[in-house]
């Protein structure tokens, strides 16, 4: 199948439009429709909250905390949330800098001694933004072998920190766990606290969020989620992983309930100061497909659906999805204990329905006839990413679309220069210059829209 180089990230939205009107019970009941739909295909087993202007509307949890002793998913279940733990790790250094005792310019080196001397030129800005050049820790080489062992966070630093930089501070965006290690050393070395109590004392305690907190494998903690992966023929349990890896990078744990009160506090002024807010918000650098912009450990959606700021999360068997409209005041929350794009999925077309549209399933995508269309305009190769192309080709009356490293299979034409394949929930759209020629094209997967460039 199909499978976008983007999808751990993904940084925009699958959503098509269709219609718009105001919020009303049917939305609500649009929203379970979308979800049963991942749910009952299994895909998706986890917790949702949907919530606009102070009302909830929807929190509720699907399919099962543990499989082994058929424990269902609730509210008031448990997930490790992965990376939506950098929005912690951004607030806690913005309270940091109100409190005088560092700035975002600084070189990080002044909070972090020693520091390689590769690290001269970077800024805790930097780390925030993904802009330092810095390797991603958990894209090495052997990170798949010491993610089990017991790990110091200077054991952890020592595995990148005489690495080479991979581009010029500042010069590029490229998404690095290894930023937000470093900024978790660098909060406590600062408050003169270890990460996990700061924040626990700064962030959750005032915001009464008793159901969060840093995960620990060895900690007994009630109603927490087992993880998952999927497999071709059903599920399987999850990997270890040494939770004291990940630290500020994505070692948190919460509920869908006990997030809407972080967006709240957040948002509603609670936690850091108005000042301190808008830059945690102000678009960086966009990320590595051009789509949304990066501020500090949130993504900045604003485009024709919208603004939002969002931010997925994936570690062994969990990913999550968290997201906040400013305007229209919704908060969504997907938590998931199977592994996937479903998440990121679910998070924004649900975001698409608070705001009053709607989205389509894949059963209800209608092909319609290409026995009068040139089908040969459409061939050539797309390059998504350097090592990740789409071929696409004619075979007698059917197009065909053949992603790297796997199998061919044909896609329909649901409107002109607008196709889906049925073996997977993704759609392509061409793309034309002004001449009426086709230049591109856009793939749509698990929440996420890639640009393909014709070669």
């Amino acid at each position: 199948m199909i499978i976008s180089p983007k999808a751990a990230l993904t940084f925009a939205s699958l959503a098509i439009v269709l219609a718009s009107s105001p919020l009303a019970a049917q939305d609500v009941e649009r929203m379970q429709e979308v979800i049963e739909q991942e749910a009952n295909s299994g895909v998706f087993m986890g917790s949702v909250l949907v919530a606009k202007d102070g009302q909830v509307l929807l929190d509720d949890g699907w399919g099962m905390a543990d499989l082994e002793w058929s424990i269902e998913n609730t509210p008031l279940t448990k997930f490790r949330i992965g990376s939506v733990t950098k929005q912690f790790t951004a607030v806690a250094i913005l309270l940091l800098q109100e409190e005088g005792k560092l700035d975002l310019d600084d070189p990080i080196g002044d909070h972090l001694a020693p520091a390689p001397e590769a690290w001269n030129g970077i800024t805790i800005r930097h780390l925030l933004q993904h802009t330092s050049g810095i390797p991603n820790v958990t894209a090495l080489d052997d990170f798949g072998t010491f993610k089990f062992l017991p790990t110091t966070q200077e054991e952890l630093i020592g595995k990148f920190d005489q690495l080479p930089l991979e581009f010029e501070p500042g010069s590029q965006w490229k998404y690095s766990n290894s930023g937000y290690v470093l900024l978790s050393a660098i909060v406590a070395k600062v408050s003169e606290r270890p990460y996990a109590d700061f924040i626990k004392a700064e962030l959750l305690d005032p915001l009464d969020m008793k159901e969060t907190g840093i995960d620990s494998s060895a900690t007994i903690l009630p109603k927490r989620a087992a993880g998952y992966s999927p497999i071709q023929d059903g599920v399987i349990n999850a990997e270890y992983v040494n939770m004291d890896i990940p630290t500020g990078a994505g070692a948190l744990y919460s509920t869908t309930g006990d997030l809407l009160k972080w967006q709240r506090g957040l948002f509603g002024g609670k936690v850091i100061s108005a000042e301190s807010l808008a830059e945690y918000v102000a678009p960086g650098a966009y990320d590595a497909f051009g789509n949304d912009k990066y501020g500090l450990g949130i993504l900045i959606e604003d485009d024709e659906d919208g603004k939002a700021y969002w931010h997925g999360g994936g570690i062994e068997g969990f990913n999550s999805w968290l997201g906040y409209d400013p305007e229209n005041k919704v908060t969504v929350a997907v938590l998931a204990n199977l592994n996937g794009g479903t998440a990121s999925k679910l998070g924004q077309g649900l975001m698409t329905i608070a705001r009053g549209d709607d989205i389509v399933l894949p059963n209800e995508r209608e092909e319609t006839p290409v026995s009068d269309v040139d089908l040969a305009q459409y061939e050539g190769v797309y390059a998504l990413a350097p090592t990740f192309k789409i071929t696409i080709f004619q075979d007698d009356e059917k197009l065909m679309a053949q992603a790297t490293g796997q199998p061919a299979f044909e896609i329909f034409q649901e409107s002109p220069d607008n196709f889906f394949l049925k073996v997977v929930d993704a759609q392509i759209r061409f793309e034309r210059d002004d001449a009426d020629a086709i230049t591109s094209l856009t793939l749509f997967q698990n929440g996420a829209e890639t640009p393909g460039i014709k070669e």
